[in-house]
Order: C-alpha cells, then structure tokens, then sequence
C-alpha cells in the first residue's frame, strides 16, 4: 500500500466504491449464505453501512417483512422514525420517485409541549401523536415505522399495535443500547403476523435501520427501472 494519501484517494472513482465495497462483502461472505435474494441485500447493505460481520448471525425478518416492505413501498407508504438522524439518512430523492414521505416528530413543538405535560420522552410523545393520525385509517396498514435509536418508542408502538390502534405495514426495529434495546427488540420479534426486520442483542442504530429502508426502496426503483442506488450489476452505483 502506497504511503501517498493522494495515491490512495484518487485510486478509485467515487462511483465505484460502494460497487466495490459490496463486492468485497460477497466475496467475504461466500456461498452458502445464511440470507438469499432481497434479505441478503439487505444485509448486505447493513454490513456495508457497519463494516460489521456480525450482523450475519443477528438479523431478523418476520411475517413477511420484505413482502410487506415492498408492498408499502411501491403503494407509497409514508415512513416515520424516530430520530431526525435516521430522518436524513433516507433521502428523498429515493424516496420521492414512490410517493413516500419521511416525517420525523421529535423537533415538533406540539411533541415538546406534549412530552413536558406528561413527564415523558419525545420519542414517546412522538410516537402516540403518529397513531391518533392513524386511527383515522380504519386499521389498515399504513406506514412503515423505522426505530433506530430510542427503545421507548418501539415499546410504545408495540403498546398500541397490541391495542389495536395502529397496524404498521413494516417495523424495522433497532434501537441501539444497553437499556431495553435487546429487551424491546426482542418483544418485537415475539408479535406474531407483526411484519419487522430487526437485530438481536443490543446493536442497532439510526444508521442501519435507515439502510433497511433504502435497500428496500431500491428494489422497487430497480423494478420499475429507475435510477437507484445500490450495488446491484442491474443497478446505477453511487455512495449517497
């Protein structure tokens, strides 16, 4: 390896570096995988978000995760998180060409004031003004919800999918920590015909439960032959 940094940055154009970090993923990776088709996109996406193996043994899909992604996806499903970093992390040139809208309530003031009257935290707050919305919806499925940070907003989401006021089309539940991450995560995996792709143990983040959404979304934009963003030979490469 060179000692010249400028060797180094102008070795690989920029359109081929996520194209070459996937490949190296497969070739890391060899067959048989533990994952096939859309799922190892998936994680493969993940594990080129984190630079991290682990996630081989940790990923989970439930009741027809994918599936259901993509139906939400491709019908224009609106995307909530629950941080404003996962918020960005799902651009909305991806996200415009399907007609889905990425809202994020934690910075909303009415959530603020909400949260202070009743003593309790934004992600919370932000999660049951998100259902009243919903309640509206005669149940049906709606939006695909993406937990990347706060346990307690996954706690609560489950909260009301057991009460019946919400039934989200896709959780992608990964909240990341030491303090009821595993635990709600874990819960999350237990809500049978639930669909959600989460992560055992406590890793998780705003990162990669963002990355789930775009490898989704490029499925779809590479079905309807639209510019997308993923390693796939099919597909136009780019680091976003």
């Amino acid at each position: 390896m060179s000692n010249d940094p400028l060797s180094l940055i102008h070795a690989v154009r920029p359109d081929e570096i996520e194209r070459r970090s996937l490949s190296i993923i497969d070739d890391e990776v060899p067959q048989p995988r533990p994952y096939a088709g859309i799922a190892w996109e998936i994680v493969r996406r993940m594990i080129h978000t984190t630079a991290d193996f682990d996630l081989l043994q940790l990923v989970r899909f439930q009741a027809d995760a994918i599936v259901s992604g993509l139906n939400a996806l491709k019908a224009g499903a609106a995307i909530v998180t629950d941080t404003r970093m996962a918020q960005m992390g799902i651009p909305l040139r991806r996200m415009a060409p399907l007609g889905c809208s990425v809202q994020c309530l934690m910075n909303d003031p009415a959530v603020a004031a909400r949260a202070k009257a009743q003593g309790t935290t934004r992600a919370l707050a932000a999660v049951d003004a998100i259902v009243e919305q919903d309640q509206d919806m005669d149940g049906a499925p709606s939006r695909i919800w993406v937990i990347g940070n706060a346990p307690t907003a996954l706690l609560r989401l489950l909260e009301h999918v057991q009460n019946g006021r919400t039934l989200p089309a896709l959780v992608v539940g990964m909240p990341v920590g030491f303090v009821n991450a595993a635990e709600s995560k874990e819960l999350l995996m237990r809500q049978g015909g639930l669909p959600s792709i989460s992560i055992q143990g406590r890793k998780g983040g705003s990162a990669l439960a963002a990355c789930v959404v775009n490898a989704l979304a490029d499925v779809v934009l590479r079905e309807q032959g639209a510019p997308c963003h993923t390693g796939h030979p099919e597909a136009r490469t780019g680091k976003d």
